[in-house]
């Protein structure tokens, strides 16, 4: 069954020239254009991603997003006309997973698009590792997709919304190993340049606020020449 993106967008001529160039790549599209019921159409569709605007009739995205989280885990990725850098932390504080200011390049989109859904859908095989409810358990470390949360023990790690999305990425491919480029196509949905040293600086945030040895790493560990992988065990 192909997966339901819902477009908000008040804009007619854009959401419909969105809507076709999905379809054409093989997604169900459906759209809407207000703010003020957006929230109920997200909670009764359960769509896999919503795109949402920011300046929306009735309520602005910031809103809908802010209301919906808490109730719906799907993927959201907001779209808006400011080129304001306030507004791209406003809207991932508030629970969104992406940000696109407008004009939107199609393919970028897609890209993202794309790169949430995989990493939304994502499951780690073998070793008895499942993904389930949005959450995952390894030992005495739970992540929880639904409210974004981390526990190791009985303590909440507290992540940013980067920091989260890689721990999710990772945890979801517990035993493989994924490459810089991998992340980035994952996180980003483009490419490693060669140069870019975020996630390189993330894992070693992650590594501390996991209790990992930063010397000779066992829950995230590096293997030279090909990337990282996130390991089963070592949760006890």
């Amino acid at each position: 069954m192909a997966q339901h993106i819902l477009i908000v967008e008040d804009d007619a001529r854009l959401a419909e020239l969105i809507a076709a160039y999905l379809t054409k790549h093989g997604y169900q599209v459906s759209l809407h254009g207000r703010g003020d019921t957006a929230p109920a159409v997200i909670l009764d569709t359960r769509p896999d991603l919503v795109v949402l605007d920011v300046m929306l009739p009735g309520r602005e995205g910031f809103d809908v997003c802010r209301d919906v989280r808490p109730h719906y885990s799907g993927r959201i990725l907001m779209m808006t006309a400011r080129d304001e850098d306030v507004d791209e932390i406003l809207g991932l504080e508030l629970g969104a997973d992406d940000y696109l200011a407008k004009p939107v390049e199609p393919r970028r989109l897609l890209a993202r698009i794309r790169a949430l859904l995989r990493r939304s859908g994502a499951q780690a095989e073998g070793g008895g590792v499942v993904v389930e409810n949005d959450s995952i358990t390894f030992g005495q470390f739970r992540i929880s997709q639904a409210t974004r949360e981390a526990l190791l023990g009985d303590e909440q790690i507290e992540l940013t919304t980067a920091e989260f999305d890689l721990l999710w990425l990772l945890a979801t491919h517990a035993g493989q190993v994924l490459s810089r480029d991998d992340i980035m196509s994952e996180l980003r949905g483009i490419g490693f340049d060669g140069l870019d040293r975020s996630i390189d600086a993330r894992i070693s945030r992650l590594r501390r606020k996991l209790g990992d040895n930063p010397d000779t790493p066992a829950r995230i560990k590096t293997v030279r020449g090909k990337g990282y992988l996130f390991s089963r065990s070592d949760w006890e």
